[in-house]
């Protein structure tokens, strides 16, 4: 299906493409999508013919029968699909190239004497020039979540959203990622109860309650200043972790320490759908899990997400597993949870509004409204569908170049494979 969509691309919609191929001049900033099926991602719903117009980058207007300024490129949808940009998850984008190759990868800190470093920020060994973007952007993802991988602790460090346009910067604020539950045991001296003292020691620590010249201080001085501007609610803390009984102590400490949570993963985490919903708590759901491949997973369901959703929970998504590489398969997740009975429309939000909302960033990206940045993609067909493909992605306005190494690659091989 990836070779046939491959060429779908590239000899589909001749007219299209050549007007959107005038891609990175600050005058193709401003545009007109006429026409267009817009899935706004918002309390709007989804729109029949209707017109999106884009000035300076940002979306102005969207209704039936704008006008186009003068200067403005007019892209005519012919009642196709617009979306806002899409969600990549929470990968290393752009700090992994090759993951088995450790000189291209920037995810993970191991340090022996000192592994819980909060502190740690791979935001800033980010590559905006990295290969894998492109690869990512050809399948209508406009933005990440990057995120710290655990290396010599559980306490894996900092990330954030980053837009896929070759900014150099996160957008919003940073997040703390943690694991706990039985894939970071081998980091907490093969104890899950351990985690959770080694996470109120730290949290003592932040707080001023162990001296910082403490022998048995677990966190430097930048680290105590880190982890209490969380404990203080300044940005989100995303912890990995499939185990009900686990996310229940989680859900206790987050309330009695009073920080802003999600989860990432939960493969049990419908079983608490209500006090989750009750708690606000996001949850970024691995929708490929439905088998126990863990005694962490033993409720594994294909109905995580449908269930997590009907008790009133914002559902996300995530994968494991070469997630950097593997982005284009958020779609899949997405349109696996709706045919497990995740309305469509919540399947869309998952892949747009609510993971913004969930990183601090959806007064700037994630659906399409005035005032927000004009992220958005034109699709052939249903974007949940991985039977059909993005045509543009548009970012700040900027029609992306639908190419990548991949696509240059197949093509040069289909000429030279095409002479006689």
């Amino acid at each position: 299906m990836g070779v046939l969509n491959e060429r779908r691309r590239a000899w589909s919609g001749a007219t299209v493409v050549a007007l959107l191929l005038l891609a990175t001049t600050a005058s193709a900033q401003d545009l007109l999508v006429r026409n267009a099926t817009v899935h706004t991602a918002s309390t709007r719903g989804s729109l029949q013919h209707t017109d999106v117009l884009v000035q300076g980058g940002v979306i102005r207007a969207v209704g039936p029968g704008l006008a186009a300024p003068a200067g403005a490129s007019v892209i005519e949808a012919n009642g196709r699909p617009l979306t806002p940009a899409l969600f990549g998850g929470i990968t290393e984008i752009g700090i992994e190239e090759v993951s088995g190759e450790a000189s291209t990868v920037d995810s993970t800190l191991k340090i022996g004497e000192q592994p819980l470093r909060p502190e740690f920020d791979v935001t800033l060994a980010y590559n905006p020039a990295s290969v894998l973007i492109p690869v990512a952007r050809l399948e209508g993802i406009g933005f990440t979540a990057l995120g710290a991988a655990t290396g010599g602790g559980f306490v894996a460090g900092q990330g954030g959203v980053m837009r896929l346009d070759g900014s150099a910067d996160p957008l919003g604020p940073r997040a703390l990622f943690l694991r706990l539950g039985s894939a970071a045991s081998e980091l907490t001296g093969h104890s899950r109860a351990a985690q959770w003292m080694l996470l109120q020691q730290m949290v003592d620590e932040a707080r001023g309650q162990v001296a910082a010249d403490s022998p048995h201080a677990l966190l430097t001085p930048a680290g105590r200043r880190t982890l209490g501007r969380y404990l203080g609610g300044q940005g989100r803390i995303v912890v990995e972790v499939d185990r009900a009984a686990d996310i229940r102590q989680l859900l206790r400490w987050a309330a009695r320490e009073k920080v802003k949570i999600a989860i990432a993963g939960g493969s049990e985490a419908w079983q608490l759908a209500p006090e989750l919903a009750t708690a606000q708590v996001p949850v970024f759901v691995d929708v490929l899990s439905n088998l126990p491949a863990s005694f962490d997973q033993i409720g594994a369901t294909l109905e995580n997400a449908a269930r997590l959703q009907r008790a009133g929970v914002a559902v996300s998504f995530v994968q494991r597993g070469d997630a950097s590489h593997n982005a284009r398969k958020m779609r899949q997740l997405a349109g696996n949870a709706v045919a497990n009975g995740l309305p469509w429309a919540d399947g869309l939000a998952g892949l747009t509004r609510i993971p913004a909302q969930a990183f601090g960033v959806a007064d700037q990206i994630g659906s399409i409204e005035p005032g927000k940045r004009a992220d958005l993609v034109l699709w052939e067909g249903d974007p949940l569908d991985v039977a059909h493909y993005a045509e543009q992605v548009w970012l700040g306005g900027r029609a992306m170049p639908m190419r990548s190494r991949q696509t240059e690659l197949r093509d040069r091989y289909l000429q030279r494979n095409a002479q006689p």
